[in-house]
This record gives structure tokens, sequence and C-alpha cells, in this order.
């Protein structure tokens, strides 16, 4: 059987508690910006990747169409 523990017992666990509760929140909050940080380069990388697509395909549009491979000299 356990005894119960007294205030002065309980007061440096507590306290321990509250050191990691604040490091947590600390740690919480540094990773909530960088995420924020990776969404915002990950939604530029893909309107970029967008722009590029529609760039590729203007361009295969102006393609002469039934045009027989090029051939290279000897």
């Amino acid at each position: 059987m356990t005894t119960p523990l007294s205030l002065d017992d309980l007061a440096p666990r507590v306290e321990a508690l509250l050191a990691q509760h604040e490091q947590l929140q600390q740690a919480h909050r540094h990773l909530q910006q960088q995420l924020a940080a990776i969404t915002q380069e990950r939604d530029s990388l893909r309107l970029r990747l967008q722009a590029a697509r529609a760039r590729i395909d203007a361009l295969i549009v102006q393609l002469p169409a039934n045009q027989p491979p090029h051939q290279e000299q000897a």
C-alpha cells in the first residue's frame, strides 16, 4: 500500500509538469509556424507547376501536326 504524498512532495512534481507543459506549448507553436511556412511554400510550388504545365500545353498546341520525325544527318 502506498502512502499519500504531502504537498511538499507534490510541489516539485507539479512544477516539473508545468515546466514541461510550457516547453511542449513552445514546441507546438514552433511546429505550427513551420507547418504554415511549408504549406505556403507547397501552395506556391503548385501554382508554379500549374503555370509551367499551361505553358507546355500552349507550346504543344503550337507544334505542327503530322510532321515526320526529325532525322539526324550522318
